[in-house]
């Protein structure tokens, strides 16, 4: 055990990390008890109209089959707050791959069987699931994702980029990407005395026991939701998925502990994905790169059940300075499965697209793009006007270009070439808003000089163990080691989901009220710690109720050189750097961790990861790893994670910003903007495959 308290902020090594590489940490499917029942989700073939037969016969007469639930039979749920949980409770087919049974077996593999056998007729409509940025359903909602309007407007930016001596106008598109954890989704679900007990791989178990309870009829005290151990979410897990559902009532319905996990090719239809967006750019500029106007129109879609607008026009609304802004959410609702939130909703989207129009901007103006983001910082955020309580964009600019070696390059694109490779350099700004939440944590001293925090915080990968070991021992001034962490249980002090880089600020903050507390009665006590200890809790209810004065985001910048081989369109990175302003940071491990793993991201998203939908039979085409390509380790051959010291006294008492998602918002944009620098060629649609470079190529 360390015996010196080790500053917040050092390298501490996670403490879950041999648990994991040793097998002894459990996630959601290896909480199997004795005479389980496997679940395998019977999934629509059909894009849109009614089930009015599930035939079931033959695949109860197959060994080992147990029952098979329906919407004729499946136990009745209350109405749930979200659409896409009220599942088996009618006929109704909104999307192709919505679970129109389950079928419960001894074995997993007579689980598949079973859902093989069970015969399904359809009463079928006609469907429509193509986005068109001109389709005749756009309207503009009155919210985006997060609460955002649909639709904000500073001055008259239409007029603004008419009169504009120098204009950019341009459209972007992406489709549809998917959030592909390496641990599925997955749910164990025992009832037991009247007491339901889940295991779910989740990013926050507060909610799912809420919601359990909600639709169950029951009271809360009688569920807990254990989400101990995640393996990575990038926000599908963030709310209650069918399936934890769906085990629920299948353990109550016939008695017996159920597991059921996701096959991965059932997850694009099931989880939710970043919905495709068709994004239309207008920047207008005097000759010395000065923004008069930002226009950012953005197209997307939703479906038929659940309304998600990615708010992917929100970030043009606060990077740049312009006397004129106009940014737009317009939204279609398809036969197609509810979107949902995917590592840096709106984020990674819109800035790819505003980002590649600045570099256009500066193509257009002979500018070097850095210099370009430079003249048009502002001093107060654009759209609310409020005070940043900091913003480092431009040094994370500068301080990029230095590591970068940017000042040696030649803004002629495609001059430069080894052999048959193209070479090109790109950057990009990314941003993050800091998020915080209401979250309650205990803080409990024992005589014997150690202490016990219990939240219910969810570790996704991140090392949340290891960052709240690290806040608390701060303030106790004990090492880390002699702090004990019980998070993922919501039988503890509840705590609000790892998500929107907000779970580290959120329950940090519970925490390092909590010991502040703690600290303060222990100081008042005299004698020994009593033999049942000293226990204090804290919320932060009343801190996070209360609106900041001050504009608060994270900011980054991004570097990238690329190789496109002229021959074959293949495109390699061959150096990805970012260097971040987000505020203090807690561990320099787990962070560079983090900001690296949203970079590897932002790779996949500009090279490698792209979803199509059929329009014919009205699914995604790319449903398994062996279709939608994400990046390997041979992918990656130098990436590199920096920051800047940064001391904001406006966010949380640890000075920190949130850092898991700001990783991936600027890396497309810089990696497209480097292809264009290599070849000549602006391509506006990612991902950026051979076939669509190649018709480009000399």
């Amino acid at each position: 055990m360390s015996h010196t308290p080790q500053p917040l902020g050092a390298p501490v090594v996670r403490r879950e990390g041999r648990d994991k590489v040793t097998g002894t940490a459990r996630y959601a499917a290896e909480h199997t008890r004795p005479g389980c029942l496997y679940g395998w989700i019977v999934p629509a073939t059909v894009p849109s109209g009614r089930v009015t037969a599930v035939r079931t016969a033959d695949a109860l007469a197959l060994p080992g089959v147990h029952t098979v639930l329906t919407h004729d039979n499946a136990p009745r749920l209350n109405e749930p707050d979200d659409p896409i949980l009220a599942v088996l409770q009618d006929d109704r087919v909104p999307h192709r791959g919505w679970p129109v049974a389950l079928v419960l077996a001894e074995g997993l593999e007579a689980a598949r069987a079973g859902a093989a056998a069970v015969q399904v007729e359809y009463d079928t409509a006609g469907h429509d699931v193509v986005l068109t940025e001109d389709h005749p359903g756009l309207r503009i909602p009155d919210e985006a994702n997060g609460g955002f309007p649909g639709l904000r407007e500073r001055g008259n930016a239409t007029a603004a980029f008419d009169a504009a001596p120098v204009r950019i106008d341009a459209t972007y598109t992406l489709g549809g990407l998917h959030n592909h954890p390496m641990e599925p989704h997955a749910s164990t679900a025992v009832w037991a005395g009247g007491r339901l007990t889940v295991h779910d791989s989740s990013q926050g178990s507060t909610t799912v026991c809420d919601t359990l309870a909600q639709v169950l009829g029951i009271d809360r005290d009688a569920v807990t939701v254990v989400s101990e151990h995640v393996g990575g979410g990038f926000g599908s897990k963030g709310t209650p998925r069918p399936q934890v559902v769906l085990a629920a009532m299948a353990a109550r319905h016939t008695g017996l502990p159920v597991q059921l996990a996701l096959p991965r090719r059932y997850m694009a239809a099931i989880v939710g994905h970043r919905a495709p967006t068709v994004q239309r750019v207008r920047l207008g500029a005097d000759r010395d790169g000065v923004l008069s106007c930002v226009s950012h129109e953005v197209v997307t879609q939703t479906s038929r059940i659940k309304e998600f607008v990615e708010q992917a026009a929100v970030p043009a609304r606060v990077m740049y300075a312009s006397p004129h802004s106009r940014t737009e959410h317009r939204v279609v609702a398809l036969d197609v499965p509810s979107p949902s939130w995917m590592r840096a909703p709106g984020e990674a989207s819109g800035m790819y697209a505003l980002e590649s129009a600045m570099d256009e901007l500066a193509n257009v103006l002979g500018m070097d793009p850095v210099e370009l983001r430079l003249r048009n910082e502002p001093k107060t955020e654009p759209d609310s006007g409020r005070p940043f309580s900091s913003r480092n964009l431009a040094a994370c600019l500068t301080e990029g270009a230095r590591r970068f070696g940017w000042s040696g390059r030649d803004p002629q694109p495609a001059s430069r070439e080894e052999g048959p490779w193209l070479l090109g350099t790109g950057v990009a700004s990314a941003t993050y808003p800091v998020l915080v939440s209401k979250c309650a944590a205990s803080l409990h001293a024992a005589p014997d000089g150690s202490y016990r925090v219990g939240v219910n915080a969810t570790d996704i990968g991140t090392g949340a163990r290891t960052v709240l070991a690290q806040i608390a021992a701060s303030v106790l001034d004990t090492p880390p080691d002699n702090v004990r962490i019980d998070i993922g249980s919501s039988d503890l002090p509840a705590a609000p989901l790892a998500g929107g880089s907000s779970g580290t600020a959120s329950w940090g903050s519970a925490v390092h009220k909590a010991a502040t507390a703690l600290t303060a009665r222990l100081a008042g006590h005299s004698g020994p710690v009593p033999p049942d200890g000293i226990t204090v809790t804290a919320d932060t209810g009343e801190e996070t109720e209360r609106e900041s004065p001050y504009a608060r985001h994270a900011f980054g910048a991004h570097f990238a050189e690329v190789a496109v081989d002229s021959l074959t369109g293949e495109v390699r990175v061959r150096r990805l750097l970012g260097v971040y302003a987000a505020g203090r940071i807690l561990n320099s491990r787990t962070a560079r961790s983090q900001f690296i793993g949203g970079m590897v991201m932002g790779l996949g998203m500009a090279l490698t990861e792209g979803s199509t939908m059929d329009p014919v039979f009205g699914d995604f085409t790319e449903r398994d790893l062996a279709s939608y390509h994400v990046p390997s380790c041979a992918d990656v051959p130098d990436i590199q994670a920096h920051w800047i010291d940064e001391d904001d006294p406006h966010l949380n008492p640890m000075g920190s910003k949130g850092i898991g998602e700001i990783g991936i918002v600027g890396t497309a944009a810089a990696i497209g903007n480097a292809v264009r620098h290599a070849t000549g060629a602006r391509l506006r649609g990612l991902p950026l495959t051979p076939d669509k470079l190649l018709p480009y190529l000399p």
